[in-house]
């Protein structure tokens, strides 16, 4: 049974997701702020972090910064700010989804379910191996990725945009495909967090930026 922490300063929102989480089969947990989702983090395990962004004493972008520390669990984040900024910064800090508020409790569902099949699958690709190409290791087992034997710092959403993308090596990757397979669901807005995504990986590859190519008015594919 998967074990889930609900965050949310208002105990009506946690109470309502607790509910239609135990009805899907989902042992859930609550925290009233993000210091006490960080506590319960230090000393529990979940297998999923449903994080509201605004939240007093410890906000949920900042809550999530320090569990990411402690443990790699898949979060999902909660808010009533849906800007594509704010979006993009909560991918960047590595959560998995963003719900905007406000939403269907059944479609928060169908999300934890998503990622938590996606990292179900993720734990089974990552097997004891390391790819190579040229200068750049990829190493499945553990998520890291070294530039001419220098580790680089990736964050969890830009090793899985990598992993796919040599997953399916030579292979054309629309964007939409791309917001579809390593997100996990419909972009709320334009497709340009792919762009910023890929933008910010090849920063970090270095010269072997080069093996990811763009598709012009497509997508991308990786290419050695």
């Amino acid at each position: 049974m998967y074990k889930i922490l609900i965050v949310d300063d208002e105990a009506k929102i946690r109470e309502v997701l607790c509910e239609y989480a135990e009805f899907e089969g989902y042992a859930p947990d609550q925290a009233g702020d993000g210091m006490e989702a960080v506590q319960k983090c230090r000393q529990n395990h979940y297998d999923l972090v449903l994080m509201d962004v605004m939240m007093p004493k410890l906000d949920g972008f900042s809550a999530v910064k320090e569990i990411k520390k402690i443990k790699d669990i898949p979060v999902i984040m909660l808010s009533a700010r849906g800007e594509e900024y704010d979006k993009l910064f909560g991918f960047e800090i590595g959560a998995d989804d963003y719900v905007v508020k406000p939403f269907s409790p059944k479609e928060v569902m169908a999300r934890i379910n998503a990622v938590l099949k996606r990292n179900t699958v993720k734990k089974e690709n990552d097997t004891v191996r390391t790819l190579k190409f040229e200068g750049l290791e990829i190493d499945m087992a553990g998520r890291n990725v070294f530039v001419d034997g220098k580790k680089a710092e990736l964050t969890p959403k830009e090793y899985e945009l990598l992993f796919y993308m040599v997953k399916n090596e030579g292979i054309a990757l629309s964007r939409e495909k791309l917001l579809s397979d390593v997100w996990g669901y419909d972009f709320y807005g334009d497709d340009r967090t792919v762009d910023t995504h890929v933008k910010m990986l090849r920063g970090n590859l270095k010269e072997y930026r080069k093996f990811i190519v763009t598709l012009r008015g497509m997508g991308y594919k990786f290419e050695v």
